[in-house]
């Protein structure tokens, strides 16, 4: 879906719930002065089933860090997508295992899409560095080193951004497994986003994806695209204002339940992405950047 800007949260979701004491808390902003080392913004929507593996891999791998370094701190922030099912209360079950762990819980009144949930946590994270990751655990957390050792190679005046790829995985054996209309579709995707989006990055569709808190800052504050394309507008805003992406293979296995169908999403990404194109050459949506940046 198109909005002008992140809608604004309503009375409700501008609290989160601490997974915790289960109190209801204000939310901080991306704009206060940072907190933690790292923010973890994981959309949810019916993760009931996939959400425990995926944050049991996390918190182990993070947990480890901690131990390792002491200064290293960070917060999980699950973003409940308006779901159907008891995801909320399965993020509440697994904290009480893991009780030293800085949980969070933002439930959206309504589904927003995952670029809507994904920018409601990050408009919210409290880390230098904040990373979205899906929910399901296709990608390997313990690629979060190499990730975050790239962006330090190219962060420029505190911004930058690192792209997980899972391009390595596109083989000649793959492409045969694939039916001839899910290839048909991918290239043409692929095509659409070099025409009408993004250069350079060949993967621009992975869920794992490491930001500075300074560049958050100006793209998350300026998207208006809160479905699956989101992913193009946050890296199309990036190379408008000249932020340093690098990309970093990652490790990458599907996993069952994914929500996308692939017929509709596809034929709804392709408008959204022209859509988007449209809007800022028409100059409807523009880049604003804040006066004031809290590093």
């Amino acid at each position: 879906m198109l909005s002008p800007k992140p809608r604004p949260p309503t009375d409700n979701e501008k609290y989160y719930r601490d997974a915790h004491s289960h109190e209801r808390k204000r939310l901080p902003t991306l704009f206060d002065k940072p907190s933690v080392q790292l923010s973890c913004i994981v959309p949810a929507f019916d993760e009931s089933q996939r959400l425990p593996t995926m944050l049991k891999e996390t918190v182990v791998f993070l947990e480890q860090k901690q131990r390792d370094d002491p200064n290293f701190s960070y917060e999980i922030i699950i973003v409940d997508d308006g779901s159907r099912d008891n995801t909320v209360e399965t993020a509440l079950d697994f904290s009480k295992e893991w009780k030293q762990c800085d949980l969070r819980i933002i439930s959206l009144e309504k589904n927003r899409g995952k670029g809507g949930a994904v920018t409601q946590g990050m408009l919210a994270a409290r880390g230098k560095l904040c990373l979205m990751v899906d929910a399901d655990g296709a990608t390997r957390f313990s690629d979060y080193d190499k990730v975050e050792h790239a962006l330090t190679l190219i962060t420029d005046d505190g911004h930058g951004v690192a792209v997980g790829s899972r391009s390595h995985l596109v083989t000649t054996e793959a492409v045969v497994k694939r039916s001839f209309i899910r290839n048909l579709l991918m290239r043409g995707f692929h095509t659409l986003v070099y025409v009408l989006g993004i250069r350079g990055i060949e993967d621009t569709q992975c869920g794992f994806k490491l930001f500075t808190r300074k560049t958050a800052q100006i793209i998350f504050p300026n998207m208006h695209v809160e479905r699956w394309i989101f992913d193009i507008e946050c890296l199309m805003i990036a190379q408008s204002q000249h932020i340093p992406i690098t990309e970093v293979q990652v490790n990458w296995h599907e996993i069952d339940g994914s929500k996308v169908n692939l017929m509709k999403d596809s034929i709804l990404m392709a408008r959204d992405l022209f859509l988007i194109r449209l809007n800022y050459v028409l100059g409807l949506w523009s880049v604003r950047i804040p006066k004031v940046i809290d590093e």
